[in-house]
């Protein structure tokens, strides 16, 4: 048998040229023209060819072409430029530091951990929105100077590759990605071996507890996100055991226990890392439940550390975790069935010293029962004390979902609130418009990314440069589209000439884009309800209309292959020839051309199952119209002049019902409006119309739907006062986790005997508009004192006579000692409007250390 040694062949690049490592080594080219344009003029075919990975064309280019450029001094000229534009990106003070000080900056690093990160299409370590929306937020978290650190999970195979077969079923390919030729640097220790890190796994054998652990070892590949390092944790290391080894090959694969494990070793694993690393978060934010048991381990180590009791530790801990929650129904929340899940709580119970069912409690909906799955998002609440939803719609939608978690408290206060996604506007903004806001923004237009004062520029932009704009994204889109379709002809082996598809896609007619993940509530197929009406709509020779789409269905999910079986099948009939094409293996490349080249794009989910949606947004900035169910982010955005709403925002039960009556307001929607306005011309040719509604796209989306935004509000809302909370959680060996753990147990013990013995209004409960309503209650607080408690009023309007909706609380204050742990409140109510009303009072835990008055889930009401 043979012994193979592997070693590494590194290109040779000239001496003047290896400032090209550096800038390849660093994602910041993935969003900065300059850079990118100086990969491609190395070898323009040679950089498409390797989908626009420098470090892969720096391996394949001929090194004769390299000796070339070493010579060339104006291409020199232009490298040393554009370096130092990185570095001096790099340095430069951003708005973290200038709002919050380099203090903070030090001792309040944020560690982001999700289970997949989209960065640049030729690092495929993603799926679709959740990882897109992960490495926009590391790109801004950048651009910003937030002090943050990613972690995910270096797979090998990454997320499939697409292809078709004739009759449009969808097929997976897993090409292997190879490190050395990606924009990443292993990661090593002093003595320059790999830096390993070891996460406990249970050795089970069928129907037998756990007997023995064995540990997986990981490695850890770093990749350089602008000044923003991500760490991906990558198990193919030799100590391992071949199936351990196969635990980071592949993006949601495998079984429910290999997704357990997979989730172990982002979790553990990645706080393990954290450690060797020597980073210390303050604030852990868990980016959907996947890595939720990084909350345990982070306990387990300030056990360690302080020699404290599990719950002075869980205490700190989640002053320090951010949780986010994209799921906007159950069925999509990660669960384990309880003997699955088991053997590995057991493990992690054993290291923190605690019995198998205490930790097992902390994933159940129903922390008392014996029965019922191990959720990852409520183990994510439980370890939390911020948490939120990813649009005010799904903010909305997660409070009802997760209400069980708090059983005494109106849905409206559940605690988790509502940060609206966006996106990374300099990713994202294709070549044209760019070119077009540096000339009539600034140079800087990046910069300005969340000042909507400065974005009514966009009114200055002449009609005529902004349609000329929109004419040469859409013909480029429609190049590009025909390359995709000629390079799946040629691996298909097929005799498809240039020739042959000129006549698909014409560049001049209104384009309307779908693409995203293919699920079945996304509903792809909604436009083709109708066949006859939609070719009447597309084949029109004055008006003609194409649609262009794109997308991966999941392995397992056979309803959203038929989807794109059944848009191909359309495709290939002689009414839909050239008029619908579907673009095979759908990665963020295809996204970019797409969101930036069509006319229209079209979002059709079942509302409200859409949590946020950012794909809308991408298009929205490039000046493309977004016409769109009122769901997820789209609510927030529609004004009625920048873009289309299908319906009225309705739920519909009968799903059948729902998409057909929905079918038709999308059919109207383009024969009165969107058709009609995209070709009603001036004597200029210019549809004046159209070009209003995209300048009112831009200056509405462009300033608010952007991850530069998004990640200022995570750093204002959650992640500065997390770090703040954090840190004085610390502070004397734990001694403010003590007093409030000591204070918590306190309230337990006593909260029984708490009730509310009467209450009384004044005037016999009527008032007049405009005027107070003086309540009074007697309320029973036993060992508590008034310190303890907050006394509200909880009012609202009556809806059918007897259902209470909320309008606001009220504070009450401690009039009177009654004696005996008995005392008097009064409050008062202003009377706002006309009409029945009702009011409750009721009691809940105070102390200023709680991060809301919720936290305890304990609420006493009359």
């Amino acid at each position: 048998m043979l012994t193979l040694h592997r070693y590494h062949v590194l290109p040779y690049v000239p001496a003047p040229l290896e400032p090209l490592l550096k800038l390849a080594k660093n994602l910041w080219w993935s969003w900065n023209q300059e850079a990118r344009a100086v990969f491609a003029r190395i070898d323009p075919v040679v950089y498409e060819r390797v989908g626009h990975n420098p470090m892969a064309l720096l391996a394949k280019v001929p090194q004769r072409r390299l000796d070339e450029l070493a010579r060339d001094t104006a291409y020199l000229a232009e490298l040393e430029r554009v370096l130092g534009l990185l570095d001096a990106y790099l340095t430069r003070t951003a708005w973290f530091d200038r709002t919050f000080g380099e203090d903070l900056r030090n001792r309040g690093q944020i560690a982001y951990f999700s289970m997949e990160f989209g960065v640049h299409e030729s690092l495929p370590v993603y799926s679709g929105g959740l990882g897109v929306l992960a490495g926009d937020h590391l790109k801004s978290a950048s651009d910003l100077g937030v002090p943050l650190v990613g972690i995910g999970i270096a797979f090998s195979q990454g997320y499939f590759r697409q292809s078709l077969d004739d009759e449009g079923l969808q097929h997976e390919r897993y090409p292997p990605n190879d490190w050395h030729d990606l924009p990443v640097t292993l990661v090593t220790d002093d003595q320059g071996s790999p830096l390993i890190v070891r996460v406990p796994l249970p050795n089970i054998t069928s129907g037998d507890k756990p007997k023995s652990t064995r540990d997986v070892a990981l490695q850890a590949w770093r990749v350089d996100v602008g000044r923003v390092p991500l760490f991906l944790l990558d198990a193919t290391v030799d100590a391992n055991a071949p199936e351990d080894r196969l635990l980071t090959n592949t993006l949601y694969g495998g079984d429910r226990a290999h997704r357990i494990k997979q989730e172990l070793l982002l979790g553990v694993g990645g706080v393990k890392l954290l450690e060797a690393l020597g980073i210390t978060p303050a604030v852990c934010h868990m980016n959907e439940g996947h890595s939720a048991f990084l909350a345990i381990e982070r306990v387990r180590r300030l056990i360690e550390k302080h020699g404290v009791p599990f719950a002075i530790a869980r205490e700190a801990s989640a002053a320090g975790n951010v949780f986010t929650t994209h799921t906007p129904v159950p069925a999509g929340n990660d669960a384990f069935a309880n003997d699955l899940i088991a053997p590995y709580i057991e493990v992690m119970a054993g290291a923190l010293g605690l019995p198998s069912a205490e930790v097992m409690r902390l994933g159940k909906v129903d922390s008392g029962a014996a029965g019922g799955d191990f959720v990852m998002p409520v183990l994510a609440i439980r370890m939390a004390d911020q948490y939120n939803g990813v649009s005010v719609l799904h903010g909305r939608e997660a409070r009802a979902m997760w209400q069980v978690l708090w059983p005494r408290v109106h849905v409206d206060e559940v605690p988790i609130d509502a940060l609206t996604n966006g996106v990374h506007i300099g990713t994202w903004v294709g070549s044209e418009m760019a070119e077009l806001y540096t000339r009539f923004l600034g140079s800087e237009w990046r910069e300005i990314e969340g000042d909507p004062a400065a974005w009514t520029a966009v009114d200055g932009i002449p009609d005529a440069e902004l349609w000329a704009a929109r004419e040469r994204s859409r013909a480029r889109m429609c190049k590009q589209v025909r390359g995709h379709l000629l390079a799946r002809a040629e691996r298909r082996g097929g005799a498809l000439r240039p020739g042959q598809v000129d006549g698909i896609l014409d560049p001049r007619a209104l384009t309307i884009g779908f693409a995203r993940r293919f699920a079945t509530y996304k509903r792809a197929t909604l436009l083709f309800r109708d066949l006859r009406r939609l070719e009447a709509i597309l084949r029109r020779e004055d008006r003609p209309v194409q649609l262009v789409f794109s997308g991966k269905a999941h392995p397992q999910d056979w309803g959203g292959k038929e989807l794109i079986k059944e848009i191909v099948r359309i495709s290939q009939t002689e009414a839909f020839v050239g008029r619908v094409v579907f673009v095979e293996d759908y990665d963020m490349g295809v996204a970019r051309e797409l969101v930036s080249g069509v006319d229209v794009w079209l979002n059709t989910p079942r509302r409200p199952f859409e949590a946020s949606g950012t794909s809308g947004m991408k298009a929205g900035m490039n000046g493309v119209l977004h016409a769109s169910v009122l769901d997820g982010w789209w609510c927030e955005a529609y004004a009625g002049d920048n873009g289309f709403a299908i319906g009225w925002g309705e739920e519909h039960a009968d799903t059948e019902h729902g998409d057909r009556l929905e079918a038709q307001s999308l059919y109207r929607l383009l024969e009165e409006d969107i058709v009609p306005l995209f070709y009603q011309r001036d004597e200029d040719g210019l549809p004046r119309g159209w070009i209003a509604a995209m300048k009112r796209s831009i200056a509405t989306i462009a300033p608010v739907f952007n991850t530069s935004r998004m990640v200022k509000e995570y750093a204002e809302r959650y992640y500065v006062p997390a770090a703040t909370r954090y840190l004085s959680m610390l502070h004397g060996n734990l001694a403010k986790a003590w007093s409030l753990c000591a204070w918590k147990e306190r309230v337990l013990s006593a909260w029984p005997s708490v009730r509310i013995e009467s209450v009384g209004a004044q005037g016999e409960a009527r008032v007049v508009a405009g005027r107070d309503l003086v309540v009074s209650a007697v309320v029973h607080l036993g060992a508590l004192n008034p310190g303890d408690v907050d006394v509200d009023l909880y009012f609202g309007k009556l809806q059918q006579g007897k259902v209470l909706a909320r309008e606001g609380t009220s504070a009450m204050r401690a009039a009177e000692d009654l004696g005996g742990g008995r005392y008097r409140y009064e409050g008062v109510i202003t009377a706002r409007e006309a009409g029945e009303h009702a009011f409750a009072v009721r009691v809940l835990p105070r102390h200023e250390a709680l991060r809301d008055k919720f936290a305890m889930r304990l609420v006493a009401w009359q």
